[in-house]
């Protein structure tokens, strides 16, 4: 006979909390996820059994009135070798939202607080299962929108990332120990300050920022993914070449001027980069109320983004509105799109020179389309030949590793022209910190509630 739990028997414990771990919507498995020292006690008031570590048990949910809401799998994880370093126990309910609500109703009622966003990873990164770069790379990994992106993600959260900045610090360490012993004993006959090794130790560790820079600064652009606005002047093909670029009919094209009136957007996957390319109205004046907010927002989305495609008629050649339109881009992101070549079978004689990123292509056939991806990773240095080697990197991971870099070449001039070991030393000591801020305990309890408020709830 099953144990018909206890009615209102509230444990009071609001360091517990709950939370639906699996997305909105229709499911064959629903997944509850319960951390906290009440755990394994809300699990027996909630299905009159309590699981042994880690084995699957069968059991029935009952609701406050002893009436069964589902029939499920329970499982307990002690602590400390739990994902939170918490007693864990995991629901395996039915994929019904009404389901899911229900248990997670009396769980509430049994003395469960409803879990934050990213409050389970900001738990095991505050009880030591997680370093901060390694929690931020679990949000990195769920959201990741390619192979590439997923995988650079699974080596910063199997530690590389921090392993690399690790050996840094530690090697920075030494230097300071190093640089301060010498400002200590200054009666020694031999000038440790001017040991020529010391300076190859810091260019090495310079080198060393360089390198965890360039993996990095990769790594970002497989996180974010760049933007990428489709832009020119009516019927030079922008839609067309849209859904050339997507491989379907996203948009609606036809011989008629200023077709398009609002910006439209889609990803896709190119060589495991992902990219958001962004149709926009043709560029011209217009005495039309529409089209011209259609065109205002269109400027507006390639303010905005990452990269401009300008889309050239090459039956036309550069118009004088055109060259109106490519004075307001920036030659350095923007790739200059010559288009309807399957009518010209050439490219226009007068190419404008400060766009070094050109394109050749029939949007019409297809033919070129595989230089404007080449044109998209050449203004960002993508190689998708060798992400392999890359962390899924944020904003601030790269400003503290550019701004140790600053502190470490600093303390190289200290030495090499003024030999000043105070200054040296505190040089050294500011890298350190700044690279601290990667992995370690942020100063600020602000940016700590700032990086787990990104996550998803039950994570």
């Amino acid at each position: 006979m099953v144990h018909n739990p206890q009615i209102d028997n509230d444990l009071g414990q609001p360091d517990t909390i709950a939370a639906i771990a699996t997305p909105p919507g229709f499911g064959g498995i629903g997944v509850i996820r319960i951390s906290g020292e009440k755990s394994l006690d809300l699990v027996y008031l909630l299905t009159g059994l309590r699981p042994e570590p880690r084995r699957a048990v069968l059991c029935k949910f009952y609701d406050r009135h002893g009436d069964v809401v589902d029939e499920g799998i329970a499982l307990y994880f002690p602590s400390p070798c739990s994902y939170t370093g918490e007693a864990v126990c995991e629901l395996q309910c039915h994929g019904a939202p009404v389901v899911l609500n229900l248990v997670m109703q009396r769980l509430v009622e049994l003395g469960a607080r409803i879990a934050q966003p990213g409050e389970y990873t900001k738990r095991a990164f505050l009880n030591g299962k997680l370093d901060l770069s390694q929690a931020e790379a679990v949000a990195d990994l769920i959201n990741s929108s390619t192979e590439a992106a997923a995988k650079s993600a699974m080596r910063s959260l199997d530690g590389e990332f921090s392993a690399q900045v690790d050996s840094i610090i530690q090697r920075l360490v030494k230097l300071r120990v190093y640089v301060e012993a010498a400002i200590d004993f200054p009666e020694e006959e031999i000038d440790f300050l001017d040991d020529r090794k010391l300076m190859n130790q810091i260019t090495d560790i310079s080198t060393m920022l360089d390198h965890l820079l360039f993996r990095t600064a990769a790594g970002r652009l497989l996180r974010d993914g760049v933007s990428t606005a489709i832009a020119g002047l009516p019927n030079a093909g922008k839609s067309s070449l849209m859904n050339r670029l997507l491989g379907e009919d996203r948009v609606i094209v036809t011989p008629q001027a200023g077709t398009t009136r609002d910006t439209v957007d889609a990803h896709i996957d190119i060589n495991g980069l992902a990219v958001r390319f962004i149709d926009t109205a043709g560029l011209r004046s217009s005495s039309d109320a529409v089209e011209s907010q259609g065109i205002s927002r269109a400027w507006d989305a390639i303010n905005a983004a990452d990269i401009s495609l300008y889309v050239i008629d090459s039956s036309l050649g550069v118009t004088d509105d055109d060259r109106k339109n490519l004075r307001q881009l920036d030659p350095s992101t923007t790739v200059l799109v010559w288009n309807k070549i399957d009518l010209t079978g050439q490219i226009d004689p007068s190419p404008i020179d400060e766009f070094y990123c050109e394109a050749f292509v029939s949007a019409l056939r297809g033919d070129g389309i595989e230089q404007i991806h080449s044109a998209i990773a050449a203004i960002f240095g993508f190689d998708a030949d060798n992400t392999e080697s890359t962390f899924i990197a944020r904003r601030r991971h790269i400003a503290a590793i550019k701004s140790a870099h600053r502190f470490v070449d600093s303390a190289f001039h200290a030495l090499d022209e003024q030999k000043a070991g105070e200054l040296a030393s505190q040089d050294l000591r500011d890298a350190m910190m700044e690279l601290g801020k990667i992995t370690q305990v942020p100063s600020s309890d602000e940016l700590l509630g700032e990086i787990f408020s990104s996550f998803c709830i039950g994570k």
